[in-house]
């Protein structure tokens, strides 16, 4: 699959996760003729070569676009098979790797969900006033108003989720809890400035958060922001990422490939307390319940946002069953852990790509 409105080129390989979904018209599908040669075509056009000439395809003054048909002029080395096929045997495992740790988040979801018996949420029961009005109506009492005017502060379906959380946890705790989180940081806003890969540090946004390697990566002077790299952007492993404004409750778990990366000030970090919440923490953060409760604090009438102190204040349950509680934790890392090996078989893919096949001397 391949990006070819907005942001163009963004390649991804179609594993079992993605396999039988549907797209949008924003997408190209390249159907390869030959299916043992699609992991080659793909590394090729994620390498930093083959994108660039991709991209030299594109047109649109406002909005960048390309189209199927400038894929034909785009020019791709016909290297051995035998070098094909180690590459496109690594892609493939890379993203078996992915699907693995995606089915691992999976059973770690459905396993606090079975622990604390949560409904689907949209059939959860809210306190509205009137239920057959047109419209959700609901009231709130002065003593609850917490300083929000604001409707959706006060949205009956978060003390539906927290009075549910009370009634099956053993304790229901947040964020800022020591127990939970040794620091919770909101960067300050600052001028950046850029350097060349390899002279700065590895620069995200939110809109990366869900990529395993990001595209589009720029890279932070260590000489003009080495001390607030030190004390705010620098991410490392294990951290909870949650973007904070524009698209708010976006939430990612640091892999080690980000170890010492750095990301802008639109993402809040939660440092675990340890590495025995870490897992759970983010796996209860990144479910639909959490986000619901992340949302609420949404605050603005043109940009969204949501601070530090915000953060603080989420409701997070602490199970009855500890093994439960074990178990999500541990199979949220391990399902961290196969990303990071899919990352390096991705690495190897492409490193293989550029010596051997790009960049190869006859």
């Amino acid at each position: 699959l391949m990006t070819c409105s907005g942001t163009i080129g963004k390649v991804s390989f179609v594993s079992r996760t993605l396999a039988s979904k549907i797209f949008s018209h924003d997408l190209l599908r390249i159907d390869c003729r030959k299916p043992d040669e699609a992991g080659y075509i793909y590394a090729f056009l994620k390498s930093k070569i083959g994108n660039k000439i991709l991209l030299t395809n594109s047109y649109g003054a406002v909005i960048t676009h390309i189209e199927p048909e400038h894929l034909a002029t785009v020019p791709i080395p016909d290297a051995p098979t035998m070098l094909k096929k180690k590459i496109h045997d690594l892609i493939v495992r890379s993203y078996e790797l992915r699907d693995e740790s995606n089915d691992l988040i999976d059973q770690a979801t459905a396993l606090l969900i079975g622990e604390l018996k949560l409904p689907d949420i949209d059939t959860f029961d809210v306190g509205l006033y009137k239920k057959a009005a047109p419209v959700d109506t609901f009231s709130v009492r002065l003593s609850e108003m917490s300083g929000r005017l604001d409707a959706s502060y006060h949205v009956p379906i978060v003390d539906a989720i927290i009075e549910h959380l009370k009634r099956y946890a053993e304790e229901v705790t947040t964020v800022g809890d020591p127990r939970i989180s040794r620091e919770v940081i909101l960067p300050g806003r600052f001028k950046r400035v850029y350097v060349d890969e390899g002279y700065g540090r590895v620069f995200i946004g939110g809109k990366q958060l869900y990529e395993l390697d990001p595209t589009n990566k720029k890279y932070l002077s260590n000489v003009h922001h080495g001390d607030r790299i030190s004390r705010q952007l620098e991410l490392h492993e294990n951290m909870t990422l949650i973007t904070c404004s524009g698209t708010i409750g976006k939430v990612a778990l640091v892999g080690k490939h980000w170890e010492n990366w750095t990301a802008n000030q639109h993402i809040i970090r939660i440092l675990p307390a340890s590495e025995d919440i870490a897992g759970y923490l983010n796996i209860f953060l990144a479910s639909d319940y959490g986000k619901a409760l992340i949302t609420r604090f949404t605050y603005g009438s043109v940009v969204d946002e949501i601070d530090d102190n915000h953060i603080r204040q989420i409701a997070i349950p602490l199970l009855k069953n500890h093994t439960v509680q074990k178990k999500i934790n541990d199979l949220a890392l391990e399902a961290n852990e196969k990303r990071y090996q899919a990352y390096l078989l991705e690495q190897e893919a492409l490193q293989i790509m550029d010596r051997d096949v790009i960049y190869a001397k006859k």
